[in-house]
């Protein structure tokens, strides 16, 4: 258990800010850490596994790579995992499930790939103890995953479990939530650190459930993002729950209170009412401020100017989340019954003059701020008539994005070529 084989996965465009993680939460550098493409290779210590589940807030999933070989039928398969010393792992006790993923596989049925990865387990089990463990396709006690490339198969023990986006404090939300590892991935990329020598506000003014005002408040108290759940670890063999609870208690005595202040407001006081609670769960509801407002009509939430980040709305988010379809005479129905409506939906059609509106008041009020927004609109800086500093690529589950950063300074906004003032939306995204 001294040296093994860890793949971190991740969101596509986010391995360099993982790999920078990493280093910072384990010390591991150099050949033992390397970036791959959809996550991060180590190799590092069962204790790191722990460490890692605990406090990375980029990685989907810790995993310990078991077997690694070329593959040309189902039989190669069987034959890998057959060679695994599974009974280190879990007991004939533990129920388990096999998972496939594949890239390019040649193979006709990935079903048919993960059943023959099931038998091989059963039956060394069998060979070895004469009974067989069972699968359990729900809530397995284990989880093994399985990736096949074109020629090779890899063969993986998961040590998280659910995915490490889940992090326990989540109950209300909206229609399409961020997930909070891209919400980590947008602080990342930002550069915003509250723990630096000179710490900025940070401010959502589309907070929603409030995903990524808890994240940042989190990592300005260094509260770990898995603190409040429960990891695959804790049922496999090499666990030691007095190892386990030093680790916790280490990292429970590091938290703090924040030096930074954090704010998140939304057009929706539905939604703010979710992102309260969300955050007493948290255990931030002290740290972050949360308001209800219109983005068009917020003030700066404080003196200092800080960064604005912000994922505000768009359909297509929705559509991905299976909330599509809704129309607009649907939504102005809702709105004349007066149902709330949530902050995915209060925009303009193609949000054109929302964010034209939007760019006009920050130039305005927000002089010295930064803004970041996650989209996949590649247009956005063009209806916003504003020139972005950077823009980093991002995935939004399968939705290919955009992080933009604008730096605001006084000055008004292009007229529109016609000349003609802009027309006031219907509703706003706040």
């Amino acid at each position: 258990m001294n040296q093994l084989q860890l793949f971190l996965p991740c969101a596509a465009g986010v391995e360099s800010y993982l790999a920078d993680e990493v280093h910072a939460i384990t010390g591991l550098t150099g050949q033992d850490l390397l970036t791959g493409r959809g996550g991060v290779l180590l190799r590092a210590s069962w204790r790191d596994a722990l460490l890692l589940n605990l406090h990375s807030r980029l990685a989907q999933r810790v995993l310990v790579q078991l077997a690694h070989r070329p593959y040309r039928s189902e039989n190669d398969l069987y034959a890998a995992a057959s060679d695994v010393a599974w009974e280190i792992w879990f007991t004939t006790r533990q129920t388990f499930k096999v998972e496939v993923t594949a890239q390019h596989s040649p193979l006709q049925s990935l079903n048919f790939a993960g059943l023959k990865v099931k038998d091989a387990v059963a039956d060394r089990f069998r060979a070895k103890t004469g009974v067989r463990p069972d699968v359990n396709t729900q809530w397995p006690d284990v989880r093994i995953h399985l990736h096949l490339t074109t020629d090779e198969a890899t063969i993986y023990i998961d040590t998280s479990g659910e995915p490490l986006f889940k992090r326990g404090w989540r109950e209300d939300k909206g229609d399409a939530p961020l997930k909070e590892t891209l919400a980590a991935a947008m602080i990342a990329a930002s550069g915003w650190d509250p723990l630096g020598d000179h710490p900025v506000p940070l401010y959502d003014p589309c907070c929603g459930s409030g995903t990524i005002a808890i994240e940042a408040a989190q990592i300005a108290c260094r509260i770990p993002a898995g603190m409040l759940r429960r990891f695959a670890f804790e049922k496999l063999l090499p666990f030691q729950a007095h190892v386990w609870s030093a680790i916790k208690n280490e990292a429970e005595s590091a938290i703090q209170k924040s030096a930074v202040p954090l704010f998140g407001s939304d057009v929706a006081h539905r939604m703010v009412d979710f992102a309260q609670r969300n955050a007493e769960r948290a255990g931030v509801a002290d740290t972050v401020q949360l308001r209800g407002g219109d983005a068009l009509q917020r003030m700066p939430p404080c003196e200092q100017p800080g960064v604005m980040l912000l994922n505000p709305p768009y359909g297509e988010r929705i559509a991905a989340a299976g909330a599509a379809g809704r129309n607009a005479s649907e939504r102005a129905a809702d709105r004349a019954q007066g149902l709330a409506v949530g902050r995915e939906e209060a925009q303009t059609e193609d949000g054109g003059e929302f964010f034209s509106q939007l760019a006009a008041h920050w130039k305005k009020n927000y002089a010295g701020w930064q803004a970041w927004m996650l989209t996949p609109d590649l247009k956005l800086p063009g209806k916003m008539r504003l020139k972005e500093s950077r823009r980093v690529p991002m995935w939004n589950g399968p939705i290919e994005c955009r992080l933009f950063r604008f730096d605001m300074v006084k000055g008004s906004v292009r007229a529109p070529r016609d000349g003609a003032a802009p027309a006031t939306p219907k509703a706003h995204g706040g």
